[in-house]
């Protein structure tokens, strides 16, 4: 029985594909038209083996056997069969996209797309769940939650779905509809949402000024996610808020579900003076130091940084280095606690993948990973729309400690 290193299982199989043709009955794959070019860097273990043989016999068996030969659609099962290869990992972040998932990824990160407005993550249970629903998207109007537990979507069981899965059957042309079903905490049973797909554009920093009990001026930065424009517009909205001479500055990154590390590092350099901002440890243990990388234009102005549960990954990033340097203080709930880092990549095809390439911790070594941030004030949320406790606390609080 021929047996395959490893090591060149990868080429082996994608070379096999080219110009391989199989034909039973009515069902003929032309292999042709795939051409898929990759290069592996990295060997694995010289004294692993495996008998590729059980993969074409079950390809062939489901050729000649399968009863509904139109879904037996190659193109599909190319990429399944990668799918499911990453999805062994039984990482929920290291992710194979076919091009629908890799053009929506993209899509996301631009801040313009079609969908219901939903920020996707994974519990320590690995259940799909929502991070945070964007503001004034329809699922944010429909009153779906952060933490709310994602079991179904149009009816398709989310157990063992990857991420980018989930974000393309919930995406999709305005004006469409896409059902969940949730399971909330504290509810007795899990309830459908309906949801009508819109055009989804998300500004990623916004300003407010807002006022202190005493009337003083605080400027007031919500930082929704970190995205392709993040640095952009945080500059923008730094220049109008100082031209507004604010006593104090507020970041709000609750509901945040991350999104580029170097976005994480551009916000906290505005704040510290110098310094490790995160580090990066690999699969061996070795630390990479991500240091602070320019002069802010708020070094010396109080600062306060609003948490939640759906903070998440690079918002977590930046709250922890204030947090670990003493800089602010952390109003909230416990941070959702995302301590990974992904690697993107472009693949052939338009496909890509998300690969977990190392861990983060706070500079003082902190690992959050499924744990989160613990604010250094704990301050629950408002039961209304009218009311933000945990803003007023903040806003409170520059009166009682910060500004003199």
């Amino acid at each position: 029985m021929r047996r395959i290193n490893v090591t060149f299982l990868l080429i082996v199989v994608l070379s096999f594909i080219l110009g391989w043709q199989l034909g039973h009955h009515d069902f003929t794959i032309k292999w042709q038209k795939f051409k898929p070019e990759i290069g592996l860097v990295n060997e694995a273990p010289k004294d692993t083996t495996l008998d590729f043989k059980l993969f074409w016999q079950t390809w062939e068996l489901l050729g000649r056997e399968y009863i509904d030969k139109k879904a037996l659609d190659p193109q599909k099962l190319y990429y399944g069969a990668i799918q499911g290869m990453v999805a062994a990992l039984g990482d929920p972040y290291t992710a194979f996209l076919p091009p629908k998932s890799q053009k929506a990824t993209k899509e996301q990160l631009s801040g313009l797309f079609e969908g219901v407005g939903i920020q996707l993550g994974f519990n320590k249970e690995k259940r799909l769940v929502v991070v945070a629903p964007l503001a004034g998207t329809p699922a944010a109007k429909a009153g779906v939650k952060p933490g709310d537990i994602i079991l179904e979507i149009d009816k398709k069981d989310t157990v063992n779905m990857s991420l980018p899965d989930a974000v393309s059957l919930i995406r999709g042309p305005k004006g469409t509809d896409v059902t969940l079903t949730i399971f909330r905490e504290g509810n007795g049973k899990p309830v459908g949402f309906k949801l009508t797909r819109d055009e989804i554009i998300v500004k990623s920093v916004e300003l407010e000024t807002k006022l202190t009990p005493t009337g003083k001026k605080i400027a007031l930065l919500k930082v929704s996610s970190f995205g392709e424009k993040t640095a952009g517009e945080w500059d923008g909205a730094v220049s109008t808020a100082l031209s507004n001479a604010p006593r104090g500055v507020i970041v709000d990154v609750r509901n945040n579900p991350g999104g580029f590390l170097e976005g994480a590092v551009y916000l906290s350099s505005e704040f510290l003076e110098g310094g490790v901002v995160v580090m990066q440890e690999n699969a061996e243990g070795e630390r990479t130091e991500l240091k602070v990388n320019r002069t802010g234009k708020m070094l010396k102005m109080p600062l306060i940084v609003l948490i939640n549960k759906g903070s998440a990954s690079a918002s977590e990033i930046f709250a922890g280095a204030v947090q670990d340097y003493g800089r602010g203080k952390l109003i909230g709930e416990q941070s959702f606690g995302k301590g990974t880092i992904q690697s993107s990549q472009d693949l052939p095809e338009s496909t890509g993948i998300h690969i977990t390439t190392a861990k983060w911790l706070t500079p003082k070594g902190r690992w959050i990973h499924d744990t989160g941030l613990t604010p250094d004030e704990k301050v629950e949320p408002g039961v209304s729309e009218d009311s933000d406790l945990q803003l007023e606390r903040a806003l409170k609080l520059f009166d009682e400690s910060f500004v003199k």
